[in-house]
């Protein structure tokens, strides 16, 4: 469970250094000496890593398209630690990459350059749990999946949950602001993340790690640092408000002929099962063909042009069952829906969250371009029928899935290997037909290496600019996570 699946399928092909692909130019930073390993090694004895070969794997993003040239991966323990280390940083200008567990699709967790890597990995330590509030406070380094099972004997969950559970860590998913299965029910990090702990650029450290649902004073500072991908701060320990353990939970995975339907259904669902629905996500048919090629996994539906997943939580067994039954009986009727299944059983529950794992199919096909958008969702479909149709023949598959209860959209391109010709076509498409919607080009990844120059596409000229600010009064010297977030200058 520590390392993502898809690893294994994206093969061991040797990635382009991100400079190189991308014609990036590094900025003036200082370059590390043996003075600055010495440092290190004396704050942090058996905790820096420096070969070649071990430094690797925390070069490489996730997805296997993006390689930096870190010679350097620090594993602070403490937030004095992390303090001392930026401090010497700043003093130094060295450039510093902050990396939880390094499962980001847009580039954000890996060094451009030879930025020194600062990860959160030995930072995994349970500081509180109160079972009467639900309040978890945790460093930063905490995996999500132990956290919801550290939780779960407690009778609680965590508010979020992701494809990645397994190895992506709390901090970085504040950092980035992740969204997952469980937005619809229980609201985004932004809502539930009652406080936190960073450090400054300057080894500052400030702490904001409240444990309090209802604080009204001041400026809420921590809202800068949720989503800022490591370019302000870098997030040492989070308190989090948890929900209680649904004693209820039934999966219903349907099979829908048209968007349109599934669009109608949800429309149903909502109205139907109200607050006990927690998730409705959808998939194409060619997500599911892919899951069932490369994973081996079998649709409980068969022959659909799309499907859909609906999670039910709630506190009476017998009372959910009647109204999913209920809902379902009135989907069948109407034509909504042609087939359907029900899981109640934790097992088929599991089994049944193929939804999960398209990602994992996705990188079995080659070279993956991805895209998470937010747009309106009557709209939602829309876009991928447009970039399959320009794209024809020049990509292996066009596929969508995603939230659909959220608005938000996973359109991925495959290919045999990267082609810039093909990501030329892409890109800026996709942008300026999600603008033209008035959507938002980064639903939950975050804008990281990849996205920065678009960012217009969905914040005003004005907004970039005190983004801007904010960076500069933070971080004068631009050490934090550079290359990210924001756009280059001209």
């Amino acid at each position: 469970p520590g390392v993502p699946r898809a690893r294994g399928c994206a093969g061991s092909r040797e990635v382009v250094p991100t400079c190189e692909r991308y014609a990036v130019r590094r900025l003036p930073f200082g370059r590390l000496a043996d003075g600055d390993v010495a440092f290190f090694e004396r704050l942090m004895p058996g905790r820096v890593v420096s070969g070649e070969e071990e430094v690797k794997p925390f070069n490489v993003d996730w997805l296997k398209s993006l390689r930096g040239c870190s010679q350097l991966v620090l594993k602070p323990q403490t937030t004095a630690e992390v303090s001392q280390i930026l401090r010497y940083c700043h003093e130094r200008n060295l450039a510093v990459n902050p990396q939880g567990g390094n499962t980001g699709l847009v580039g954000g967790s890996v060094p451009v350059f030879d930025e020194i890597i600062l990860s959160t990995a030995l930072m995994d330590r349970i500081i509180s749990f109160d079972k009467v509030s639900g309040i978890l406070v945790c460093q930063a380094g905490c995996v999500l999946e132990r956290l919801n099972e550290y939780l779960e004997e407690q009778g609680f969950i965590m508010p979020l949950d992701l494809g990645a559970k397994g190895s992506c860590h709390i901090g970085g998913n504040v950092a980035t602001n992740a969204g997952g299965l469980r937005l619809l029910r229980y609201g985004s990090l932004r809502g539930t993340v009652l406080g936190l702990e960073v450090v400054l650029a300057d080894g500052s450290a400030l702490d904001c790690l409240t444990s309090l649902r209802k604080d009204n004073t001041g400026y809420d500072l921590k809202q800068l640092f949720i989503g800022s991908e490591g370019t302000l701060g870098v997030i040492t320990a989070v308190s989090i408000l948890c929900p209680q353990k649904p004693k209820a939970v039934n999966v219903a995975f349907l099979g829908c002929q048209s968007f349109a339907k599934v669009l109608e259904t949800f429309t149903t669902c909502r109205s139907m099962l109200g607050e006990i629905l927690s998730a409705y996500e959808f998939m194409d048919e060619k997500c599911m063909e892919l899951v069932e090629r490369h994973l081996k996994l079998s649709s409980p539906v068969a022959d659909s042009p799309f499907y859909v997943l609906i999670e039910t939580s709630g506190s009476n067994s017998a009372h959910d069952e009647e109204k999913l039954n209920n809902f379902l009986e009135q989907a069948m009727a109407s034509g909504l829906v042609t087939d359907g299944t029900v899981a109640t059983d934790d097992k088929k529950i599991k089994a049944s969250h193929l939804r999960e794992r398209i990602t994992e199919a996705l990188t079995c096909e080659g070279y993956v371009y991805k895209y998470d958008i937010s747009l309106p969702v009557a709209k939602l479909y829309d876009l991928v029928t447009d970039v399959r149709a320009r794209l024809g023949q020049s990509a292996k598959n066009v596929v969508g899935y995603g939230h659909l209860g959220d608005g938000n959209l996973h359109l991925n391109v495959t290919a045999e290997s990267y082609s810039h010709s093909l990501l030329e076509a892409i890109e800026p498409f996709v942008y300026e037909w999600t603008a033209r919607c008035s959507g938002s080009i980064s639903a939950e990844h975050g804008l990281g290496f990849k996205k920065r120059q678009f960012i217009q596409y969905s914040k005003p000229r004005e907004a970039v600019l005190l983004m801007q600010q904010f960076k500069a009064m933070l971080d004068p010297k631009g050490i934090l996570n550079p290359y990210k977030t924001l756009p280059s200058a001209p």
